[in-house]
C-alpha cells in the first residue's frame, strides 16, 4: 500500500529515533528506519546509515517521495525458488552471505537470517572445501629469492604486485596443470594457462598477464619457491619484463594465501565432485569460471563485495575525477556540492 510521507509526523520521527537509540526492535518495518535516517541526514552519510540499518538507498528515497521501496518482498516459497535458480546458475558457488547480496542485487529484499534459514531448511549449501594438499617441490638446488612481499596483500594501485601459483587437474585424458597470475590490488586473474607441462604452463600464464596489462618495470612478482618458479625459463621471463622476484618462505604456505585461495575456490566450485572426460571440457570450465564468472561477476569480500573488474573500473574513475579536480578547482567545487545534496537526500 502506498503511504504518503506526510503521514509520518514529527512525533513519529521522534519515536523512531528514540526506539533506535534505546536499542529497541525495529522489526515493524523499514518505515521506522527511514524516519531515523531522515532525522540524521546532516550527521551521517546516507550510504553508511542504509548499510548499518540494512535498507536500500533507493527504498529510502522512494519512501521520501511517498512511494514504495524498489525491492520486492518474497514469500518463503518464492525465495526458495529463486535461491535454487541462482544456486544452479552459479553451480553451487555461493553460501548464504553472498546469496543474500545476490538477491539484493536482483532487487529483492533479503536478510542474512532469512536466507540462512531457507537455505539450511532445504539443504542448500555451497560446495565444501577439501583438505589442503602440498604440491610445491622446494627440494632443488636452484637460487631462491627473498620474501619481499612479506604478506603485504594490499597494494595501493594495480600492476604493483602480482602473485602466481599452480595446481593440477585430472581428466580422463590425463593430468593438466592450471597456472594463474593474480593482481593483488583488485584480485583479478590477469593471466592463466592450462597445459600438460608445468614449466611451460607458468611461463604462458605470465606472458598472457604481461600482454594484457603491460605493467611498468619494477612490478613485484611473488610465488612459492617451487622448482618451476625458480627455473631458468621462468626467471628469464621475469627479467625480460623487468619484474622483481619474491618467494614464500619454506613451509609458510600463507605467504601466498590470496592466490592459493583462488585455487580452493575454483576446485570447490568447478572440480570437486565432477568428472571431466577431455582436456577440452576442463579448459572450457576453467575459461567460464575465470573469465566469465570470477573476474566479472563474483563479489569479493576484500573489495567491498564488488567483482574484480568492477572494482578496478570504479578506482580508475576515481583517479580520473581526482585529476580533473586538480586541474580545475570549479569541477571539485561542483562535486562537493553534489555530494552534499546526495547526503541530504
Amino acid at each position: 500500500m502506498k503511504i504518503p510521507k506526510q503521514a509520518y509526523t514529527t512525533e513519529f520521527k521522534e519515536l523512531a529515533v528514540k526506539r533506535i537509540k534505546d536499542g529497541q526492535s525495529v522489526s515493524k518495518g523499514c518505515s521506522v528506519k527511514y524516519a531515523w535516517i531522515a532525522e540524521q541526514g546532516n550527521t551521517f552519510a546516507l550510504a553508511e546509515m542504509c548499510d548499518v540499518l540494512d535498507v536500500s538507498i533507493s527504498g529510502y528515497r522512494a519512501w521520501k517521495r511517498g512511494g514504495k521501496p524498489d525491492r520486492q518482498r518474497l514469500s518463503d516459497r518464492q525465495m526458495l525458488a529463486l535461491i535454487r535458480l541462482i544456486h544452479g546458475e552459479l553451480k553451487g558457488a555461493y553460501g548464504s552471505p553472498r546469496m543474500m547480496r545476490e538477491l539484493r542485487t536482483r532487487g529483492f529484499s533479503a536478510s542474512k537470517e532469512r536466507v540462512e534459514r531457507v537455505m539450511r531448511d532445504h539443504g542448500i549449501y555451497a560446495r565444501h572445501k577439501r583438505r589442503y594438499k602440498v604440491t610445491t617441490d622446494s627440494k632443488h638446488g636452484l637460487p631462491v629469492a627473498e620474501n619481499l612481499l612479506a604478506r603485504n596483500f594490499t597494494p595501493t594501485a594495480p600492476n604493483q604486485v602480482w602473485t602466481s601459483d599452480m595446481t593440477y587437474l585430472r581428466t580422463d585424458e590425463g593430468w593438466l596443470y592450471l597456472a594463474i597470475v593474480l593482481d593483488l590490488f583488485n584480485r583479478e586473474v590477469v593471466g592463466w594457462s592450462l597445459k600438460p607441462r608445468m614449466t611451460a604452463d607458468i611461463v604462458t600464464a605470465l606472458t598472457m598477464a604481461w600482454f594484457r596489462k603491460k605493467p611498468a618495470p619494477g612490478l613485484l612478482h611473488h610465488s612459492d619457491r617451487g622448482s618451476q618458479y625458480a627455473s631458468h625459463a621462468f626467471q628469464g621471463k621475469l627479467k625480460e619484463y623487468g619484474m622483481t622476484c619474491s618467494m614464500s618462505r619454506k613451509g609458510h604456505c600463507r605467504d601466498n594465501a590470496p592466490t592459493e585461495n583462488r585455487f580452493n575456490s575454483f576446485k570447490n566450485k568447478r572440480v570437486h565432485g565432477l568428472r571431466y572426460a577431455t582436456h577440452t571440457a576442463i579448459n572450457a570450465a576453467a575459461f567460464e569460471y575465470i573469465e566469465v564468472f570470477y573476474n566479472r561477476k563474483r563479489p569479493h569480500s576484500t573489495l567491498g563485495y564488488k567483482p574484480p573488474t568492477q572494482f578496478l573500473v570504479a578506482w580508475l574513475s576515481g583517479q580520473h575525477e581526482g585529476k580533473l579536480v586538480a586541474s580545475n578547482p570549479l569541477f571539485g567545487r561542483r562535486k562537493t556540492e553534489e555530494t552534499s545534496v546526495a547526503r541530504m537526500n
